[in-house]
């Protein structure tokens, strides 16, 4: 017995027939959820992920309606949109093509990011006053990320192109995932250990390796829900404890975490914070050789000059040739004299400068380490001058009722309540006797 065979679809007409059915079925469409994933093509159509608790649905913005938006949607907010179901035939996608949308409230991750910004912000961690200025040339550049993102192969091209003799201590952590945030801390405080602090230079340097005078935290760009790990309270609080400037490198441009806020400097990519954090060394050798082109420049005017002054002295004197002759060969002999003092200064100098970048950590190491000591000092002074140093001897502190201190007997009466101070306590007392001390006599 045979079958009957039934029809047979193309796959074009399919998802055709799929796409009128939701058609006829579902559109037009409202539906709430929260954005992920937006982004805005160059063409000005927007593609985003419409999503709950449970499920999400692709969703794609053509220009037409994106122009008409009243607001910028970001992740996690909470929107409404209207519009229609339909199959993408190329690949087969159920997709929302939306026609408007508005706002419906916060998202649950954008409302918990507002909450935890201003609790932050409360405590001053975010103040402009404690941002530091990054150092002007770093011996050791500290990098926290994760080894198999590609903010690690940006980071380590643009330092490597800029800086290839600084070194680079790369501290590994996730970037993303429930476990991102307590490795990102620990990865902060083992580079916290390699910062000089004011009670002395790390153990590391001890082998030779200079200490880091600057920290990178950086990863690639990607949505609220990517990037919520530098949201954490308490990595903020991590970054906050740093001995030295943070930079922090955060997605792209347009994405900002609290991690951003409490940092010393913001990046808008993990490239950028490579850049920002030291000037390339040919930025330096150009200095020094502008120096010397100027100064190269001030002897040749010089020695013009004087050959001016010269050749006028020797048109006074009816040009003796002799003089001149020997005038000319002393002036050549001070103008190579005076290049190859100018070059030998500079040699100098730049050995000069070399030995203060190495000399002054230490001074400053000294100038802390000795004030800390006068801080000693002076705290073991203060807790000399403790009232309850005196309680310890058996005396004892009176005041009245409003808790004003009695020095005298006069403005205390009889049956009044007073209270006695202890060391351990206090007690309340009532006068049964006033008895004014007598004037000694004459």
């Amino acid at each position: 017995m045979m079958e009957t065979k039934g029809r047979v679809w193309s796959v074009s007409a399919l998802c055709r027939a799929m796409g009128d059915a939701l058609e006829a079925r579902f559109n037009p469409v409202t539906v709430r959820g929260e954005i992920s994933a937006f982004s805005r093509a160059a063409s000005g159509h927007c593609y985003f992920s419409l999503k709950d608790e449970n499920g999400q649905i692709r969703c794609a913005m053509f220009k037409r309606a994106a122009v008409l938006l009243d607001f910028a949607p970001r992740d996690g907010e909470l929107v409404e949109l209207r519009g229609r179901l339909a199959i993408y035939e190329p690949r087969g996608d159920l997709q929302l093509i939306v026609e408007s949308m508005s706002r419906a409230g916060q998202g649950t991750l954008f409302e918990q990011f507002l909450q935890r910004k201003a609790k932050l912000e409360a405590l001053g961690l975010f103040d402009a006053a404690r941002k530091r200025s990054l150092p002007t040339m770093p011996r050791t550049i500290g990098l926290v990320t994760s080894l198999g993102a590609a903010a690690l192969h940006d980071v380590a091209t643009a330092l490597k192109r800029r800086v290839p003799h600084i070194r680079v201590v790369i501290a590994p952590a996730s970037v993303q995932g429930a476990q991102a945030p307590a490795e990102l801390q620990q990865a902060l405080q083992s580079l916290y250990r390699l910062c000089p602090t004011a009670g002395g230079p790390p153990a590391e340097l001890a082998s030779g390796a200079g200490p880091v005078d600057v920290i990178l935290l950086v990863r690639g760009g990607g949505s609220l829900d990517d990037l919520w790990a530098f949201n954490d309270e308490a990595l903020v609080h991590t970054i906050a404890q740093s001995p030295v400037p943070v930079v922090c490198g955060v997605g792209h441009e347009t994405d900002f975490t609290l991690a951003d806020f409490v940092a010393d400097l913001r990046a808008p990519t993990p490239t950028a914070a490579a850049e920002l954090v030291v000037q390339t060394q040919t930025t330096w050798l150009d200095g020094l050789d502008q120096i010397e082109n100027h100064l190269q420049r001030a002897v040749g005017r010089h020695i013009d000059t004087q050959s001016q002054r010269l050749d006028t002295v020797a048109r006074r004197l009816g040009r003796p040739s002799g003089l001149v002759a020997r005038q000319h060969q002393l002036l050549q002999s001070h103008a190579q004299g005076l290049r190859f003092a100018v070059q030998s200064r500079l040699r100098d100098e730049r050995r000069s400068l070399l030995d203060l970048s190495q000399h002054l950590p230490q001074a400053l190491r000294r100038h802390a380490q000795q004030a800390q000591d006068r801080l000693g000092r002076a705290s073991l002074k203060l807790g000399l001058l403790d009232p309850a140093l005196v309680l310890e001897r058996g005396y004892a502190w009176l005041s009245d009722e409003q808790g004003r201190t009695l020095t005298s007997v006069a403005p205390v009466q009889i049956g009044q309540a007073v209270s006695a101070t202890l060391k351990d306590g206090v007690l309340g007392l009532r006068v049964e006797a006033v008895t004014p001390k007598r004037a000694a006599s004459a």
